[in-house]
């Protein structure tokens, strides 16, 4: 048998090893595709396994789904300027403090968009103190921390309803601190305002420093 023969005939045998490395391959990738093909239902998709012919079961009876009646409770429309919790000192610090960890990375301290996030590099969110902002209702801004918008990605699961609306009343003292009117304040902040204190000079002894007088 010549070289040239040998190497035909080790070449044809390399080829049918791949062919047959090939078949089983890509039998195996066609034939068992459980990741593509999982024994499960779509959402609303009809079945045959429940006589109603629908996969998506109604709640059991006499059943209250997780979490859904605080939701209700505390749920207002979206173009609703109602607050259903009474404003208090309390809510306002629990607000300070959740807005503080959730939203100053992207809005900053003082609601003006200019959180650490966006100071790096990342889009910057409006400002709270614009027009548009001052006179949306208060479920607007509730929904938007509910369900996000736009680049902001919603805080249902790591909020709890009322400490969202904490935020809403921590934003809204945000946007009062740089457009209350003079009017609008208690008597004895009004008072403070219009008629500062006057500051008080330091004494000094004798005719030079502080020390006494000068020889």
């Amino acid at each position: 048998m010549t070289r040239t023969s040998v190497t035909k005939s080790n070449s044809r045998c390399f080829a049918m090893i791949c062919m047959a490395a090939s078949f089983i391959l890509f039998a195996g990738c066609s034939l068992k595709q459980d990741m593509a093909e999982q024994p499960k239902n779509r959402p609303l998709s009809p079945s045959d396994f429940f006589t109603d012919g629908r996969s998506a079961r109604p709640l059991v009876e006499n059943t209250v789904a997780r979490g859904s009646v605080l939701e209700d409770e505390l749920a207002v429309p979206k173009d609703s300027n109602a607050f259903p919790l009474p404003l208090s000192q309390e809510l306002l610090e629990r607000g300070e403090n959740r807005y503080q960890i959730f939203c100053t990375p992207c809005h900053g301290l003082q609601g003006d968009g200019n959180g650490m996030v966006a100071m790096r590099g990342m889009k910057h969110p409006p400002s709270y103190h614009q027009d548009r902002l001052r006179q949306v209702p208060n479920g607007y801004i509730y929904d938007v921390i509910t369900n996000g918008f736009g680049a902001m990605l919603g805080y249902s699961a790591q909020l709890a309803p009322r400490d969202r609306w904490a935020i809403v009343a921590y934003v809204r003292a945000l946007q009062l601190s740089r457009n209350a009117k003079i009017s609008d304040l208690p008597p004895d902040v009004r008072e403070k305002v219009l008629h500062p204190p006057a500051e008080k000079k330091p004494e000094t002894h004798g005719e030079g420093a502080p020390g006494g007088k000068t020889e």
